[in-house]
């Protein structure tokens, strides 16, 4: 038997997810901007800890975003002492980013904020549903491509 609720617009996984995915993106954006950060500059600087990329074009490949938005990004970084700028010796018409001390404990604040909000969104789940949860959003977000 179906259930009544899948009916309805809101009661879709598209709909609830994108709900409350945006709720929890306006969240942590809120918390992180006490530090002058965006979720993009955490994205960034989450990229850079990881290795994955380095020159501001295969960042920007990397994020699916335009290079002139990971100049803007990288140029407010290095603002805040987050991020330095080196020229690839590889090739010199290439810069690339490097995180900085200060750019790791930034991150560390916001990876703080992004679990503090984890567990004010999982308050009302027991540790088996949260598990669950976890894992379930583990599989859609590999699926997706988004990294781990």
């Amino acid at each position: 038997m179906k259930d009544v609720k899948q009916d309805k617009l809101t009661g879709t996984l598209a709909f609830r997810l994108g709900m409350l995915g945006s709720i929890t993106a306006d969240l942590f954006a809120e918390r992180i901007a006490v530090h002058g950060l965006r979720p993009k500059h955490a994205g960034l600087m989450a990229l850079l800890a990881s290795g994955a990329a380095a020159s501001q074009q295969e960042i920007a490949r990397t994020m699916g975003v335009t290079p002139s938005l990971v100049v803007g990004l990288a140029d407010h970084l290095e603002e805040l002492g987050a991020v330095g700028r080196e020229r690839d010796p590889g090739d010199r018409r290439r810069q690339v980013l490097t995180l900085t001390a200060r750019g790791r404990e930034l991150l560390a604040l916001c990876t703080s904020a992004a679990h503090a909000i984890d567990e004010e969104l999982t308050a009302g789940l027991d540790d088996a549903p949260r598990a669950a949860l976890r894992e379930a959003l583990d599989v859609l977000a590999a699926r997706a491509g988004l990294p781990g």
